[in-house]
């Protein structure tokens, strides 16, 4: 099975990219949000990959970060959710974002997505939320900046001279840029829990004061508006 793919940018489209390793292109799905992170064509770039290897095709999907990988898997385990729907949601909502729309019950964020209508929607609040509250997402990866084209040159000997262009892979490593926010959820979850509530409602509890917080989504701020709303 593939797991991973480093390579060069040779096209991308509407939904998938594909990827030259070596000669050899590779075509793998993806969602905007992946897509958006990718450098243009000619760059150098890496993605985590899922293979689905089916009686008439073999297909590659791949992912920015783990988190968005495991949230495919994930998706891909309700009922009515196949891999281009899956890919849809991913497009219009981040992991973290997810995460939040299934903890608060949030369907009408989840029919943002093509594809997802309310009873989608519904069961895919239902079948996840315990889940979604038991994983673990690590960091999310943050679009990188754009990568500004090598200078042209007609001299032969500056060509030879010239660096190599920069490593843009996306994966996440210690250099890319990381958004937190899913581990101060996971962390005010775990205070509740700590507090005697059971995982699942704690989880919810706490989607819906991420909900309320806005943009003051500090710790203190979160198990506060999750006890509230557990004593409701």
């Amino acid at each position: 099975m593939i797991a991973k793919l480093r390579g060069i940018v040779d096209f991308i489209g509407e939904d998938s990219v594909i990827i030259d390793v070596n000669g050899v292109g590779y075509l793998v799905f993806a969602s905007r949000r992946t897509l958006t992170m990718l450098p243009p064509k000619g760059g150098e770039a890496g993605l985590m990959i899922e293979t689905h290897v089916r009686e008439d095709h073999i297909h590659l999907y791949g992912f920015a970060d783990n988190a968005e990988k495991q949230w495919f898997a994930l998706l891909t385990t309700v009922q009515g959710v196949g891999a281009k729907v899956a890919l849809a949601l991913l497009s219009v909502l981040s992991p973290t974002d997810l995460l939040r729309a299934i903890a608060a019950q949030d369907t009408t964020a989840l029919c943002r997505a093509p594809g997802i209508g309310p009873k989608v929607a519904t069961r895919v609040v239902g079948e996840l939320k315990d889940k979604a509250s038991r994983l673990n997402l690590g960091p999310v990866a943050a679009p990188a900046a754009p990568v500004a084209p090598p200078a042209a040159t007609s001299s032969k000997k500056s060509a030879k001279s010239a660096k190599p262009a920069a490593d843009v892979s996306i994966d996440t490593g210690d250099a890319a840029p990381v958004v937190d926010d899913g581990a101060v959820l996971a962390d005010a979850v775990s205070a509740l829990v700590n507090l005697g509530y059971g995982r699942s409602e704690a989880f919810g509890a706490v989607g819906k004061a991420a909900q309320q917080a806005g943009e003051d989504k500090t710790l203190d701020t979160l198990i506060r508006l999750g006890l509230k709303e557990l004593s409701a």
